[in-house]
């Protein structure tokens, strides 16, 4: 029922619109590119024949598939979001597709190669079909093959009425990436009673757990003047900025330095001159009270680094981004449980994980919608390595029609 070629279709279009996030913007959508997807998905929906289609002045987009089951049943939300990251170059995306997958590793045409070494994972996809970069972009399956997974899914239910299901809604948002992707959305629009984001790597795996993460801005304010006359009076924030900078955790509490369930304290972005230096951070960690102790150590820092060079001043701001989404789960475990059962159905061994990031779903389970996580075939992510398998994307595809059957034996 599930049309591959279709499904690969849809994600070669998808990820040639430009549509990063732009972390400095105050509008939503950050980028009106993410407008531009939004409104083609809009009119591929109601292509399909789906009547209940709306994007709003957001650019969120929200369809409905009619049930085919009677009765008062659950709806669930299937929730992708349609902006990349904005870490790496995502111009003119030129998706390369690696049809029966050799083994070994991958060149690129722009001379970058994906290793075995660099994505373990690559032992188990030979025979299987990979979408790549040229090597000179990132892709975008994060999250456009989450996208391309529930619009091939949308038209699989409408063109399949036999199939079981209660309501499912059709959820695109913005800008993920920069922690506002549930910002302007309506729950009670949704009136779902479980979601799931299709925003996960590999095949088979229900992320259960996620960082719970805060922002926070620096800004140090000098005193710029001619370097002419500048003896005694010229106050360089860059000085200030670069000395917090190189006072931060280098051999702990870093991206750089930390997996599994550590935490840490990411200094991602300094822009600035002599007057004025911006420094962004972001802290992360599954124990949402770590938070604390991180923005205590860099509010620390940030005064020393102050007080060395007088007539500094340091303005700090922290600003809260989502939280674990754990806890928010234990509500409603089926959300977990049917997962799994619809993996089994398919002949998926699958496994509950940790994500050392965040989705919409941890703000939605915190907001009260319960929201996993569910893979969706993306490899490499916010890189110019990253690819997608198109046979784990089927495989996605497959489980949402399993888990949907599901629900729909369940009972409001």
């Amino acid at each position: 029922m599930i049309q591959t070629d279709r499904l690969l279709e849809r994600f070669l279009r998808y990820v040639k619109i430009n549509t990063a996030a732009d972390p400095q913007s105050a509008a939503y959508p950050s980028s009106e590119r993410q407008r531009e997807l939004a409104s083609l998905l809009a009119e591929e929906l109601r292509a399909m024949g789906l009547d209940d289609v709306s994007m709003d002045e957001h650019a969120v987009v929200i369809a409905t598939v009619p049930a085919t089951v009677e009765g008062n049943l659950p709806t669930v939300a299937l929730v992708a979001h349609m902006d990349t990251s904005p870490e790496a170059p995502s111009e003119s995306v030129n998706p390369q597709v690696v049809q029966s997958y050799p083994g070994g590793d991958l060149p690129l045409p722009h001379g970058n190669s994906i290793t075995v070494d660099g994505c373990p994972d690559l032992k188990d996809m030979v025979g299987q079909t990979l979408v790549t970069t040229d090597g000179s972009t990132l892709l975008g399956g994060d999250d456009k093959a989450g996208v391309a997974i529930i619009m091939e899914l949308a038209q699989t239910l409408v063109e399949n009425p036999s199939l079981a299901h209660g309501p499912v809604r059709v959820v695109m948002t913005c800008d993920e990436e920069v922690g506002r992707g549930t910002e302007k959305l309506d729950l009670e629009r949704l009136d779902a009673t479980v979601a799931y984001t299709i925003d996960g790597g590999g095949h088979g795996v229900i992320d259960v757990e996620t960082f719970s993460a805060d922002a926070m801005t620096l800004i140090f304010q000098g005193h710029n003047i001619h370097p002419a006359i500048a003896k005694g009076r010229m106050v360089n924030s860059l000085r200030a900025a670069s000395d917090f900078a190189a006072s931060l955790p280098r051999d702990n509490q870093t991206p750089e330095t930390t997996d599994g369930r550590e935490g840490f304290i990411h200094l991602h972005d300094i822009v600035g001159g002599v007057g004025q230096t911006r420094v962004e951070l972001i802290l992360r960690s599954f124990d949402s009270e770590q938070l604390d102790t991180y923005s205590e150590t860099v509010t620390k820092l940030a005064h020393d680094a102050v007080a060395a060079w007088p007539g500094m001043k340091v303005d700090i701001t922290r600003r809260r981004q989502y939280r674990n989404l754990g806890d928010g789960l234990a509500k409603l475990p089926e959300s977990i449980s049917l997962a799994e059962e619809a993996f089994t159905k398919i002949g998926v061994d699958s496994k509950q994980a940790i994500i050392r990031g965040g989705t919409d779903g941890s703000q939605l389970t915190e907001m009260g919608l319960p929201t996993p996580n569910l893979s969706s075939g993306q490899h490499n992510i916010h890189s110019v390595l990253e690819f997608a398998n198109l046979d784990e994307m089927v495989l996605a595809t497959k489980h949402l029609v399993e888990l949907l059957q599901l629900w729909s034996e369940k009972r409001c």
